[in-house]
């Protein structure tokens, strides 16, 4: 006689799962994943309200930051030489410190120095050749001053044009593509300044910024001389043209050489290439005009600061001569 089992253990039943216990329906549900949200569901009312809002959110213009542009991850820089130094302090551009040689010359510059420090209530410091060295850089020349000033704070393009407007100027500007030495993009401030322009627009990429280099060969000139950045420079070109600035682009295979250039006297912003590369093909695309600089056979090209010297007198002598 077989003795019974324990109440509970073994008994007859179906091997494997059964349905009601979760085995069958648990293997239906594998690999779906999450349930996707109803916006990303192509039928859904709310995938046509997402869509929706898409489009007029890219139809809409762009809204410019009044906020100034840096670049990223600038540091502070130094101002060097004591004729950078001394503009920088008349035109009350922001400073940290003012770094003085030990035992420096003392002429009349650097008195001035010292008197604008004082009332500007900056820290003036005395510290050694060697260090002034270090904040000049490699290839600097500090004759014993370095003002330490924050990252540049680059204006709007759109900014320039409505200043000049508002000034009641006729808008001269110089755009750079291409141009990745700071020193001619410090030689370019100069010039802009000597010759009446109101501002430089230089690209976000592939572009020189107004570091101490181009600080230094500015001479001053970049406290004066706004500098705006463009995160496109061809569509800052374009949104130029629809206001009515005419966009003059300097190349060495320009169809009308510089001197018979007659529209001086309209709003103008003279976009100047890299001496190797010229114009990119698409900024030449977007000018109105190509004009070329003439030059002996005995040279090449133009070095950029050069070439946008003399188209910058041409169009000051013809406005002159005009006016």
């Amino acid at each position: 006689m077989a003795k019974p089992g324990r109440p509970g253990a073994g008994g007859k039943g179906k091997k494997g799962a059964t349905k009601g216990s979760g085995g069958q329906g648990r293997k239906k549900l594998e690999g779906r994943g999450p349930t996707p949200k109803a916006e990303d569901r192509v039928y859904h009312k709310a995938h046509k309200r997402r869509e929706l809002a898409e489009r007029s959110a890219a139809k809409r213009p762009q809204q410019r930051s009044s906020a100034p542009r840096r670049r990223p991850n600038d540091d502070n820089e130094y101002v060097t030489g004591r004729n950078s130094v001394l503009e920088a302090l008349r035109t009350r551009i922001p400073a940290a410190a003012l770094y003085v040689a030990q035992r420096v010359e003392m002429d009349d510059r650097v008195k001035e120095m010292l008197a604008l420090a004082r009332k500007r209530e900056l820290a003036v410091l005395e510290v050694t050749r060697p260090e002034l060295d270090r904040m000049a850089g490699f290839d600097g020349v500090h004759q014993g001053v370095a003002l330490k000033v924050p990252p540049y704070e680059y204006a709007h393009p759109q900014d320039l044009l409505e200043q000049t407007l508002e000034q009641g100027s006729t808008p001269l500007f110089v755009a750079l593509d291409g141009i990745t030495d700071p020193r001619n993009l410090g030689a370019i401030i100069r010039s802009t300044a000597a010759f009446g322009g109101q501002g430089v627009i230089i690209p976000q990429r592939r572009s020189a910024g107004v570091n101490s280099a181009a600080w230094k060969t500015s001479a001053g000139a970049a406290a004066r001389v706004p500098v705006a950045m463009a995160s496109n420079l061809t569509s800052t070109l374009k949104e130029l043209k629809k206001q009515g600035v005419f966009v003059l682009g300097l190349d060495g295979g320009g169809d009308v050489q510089m001197p018979a250039v007659e529209l001086s006297d309209r709003p103008l912003v003279l976009v100047i290439g890299s001496e190797g590369d010229g114009l990119s093909r698409l900024v030449a695309e977007t000018c109105d005009q190509i004009v070329s600089i003439p030059i002996s056979d005995a040279a090449e090209s133009l070095n950029a600061g050069i070439a946008a010297s003399v188209a910058l007198y041409q169009v000051a002598t013809l406005r002159a001569a005009q006016g």
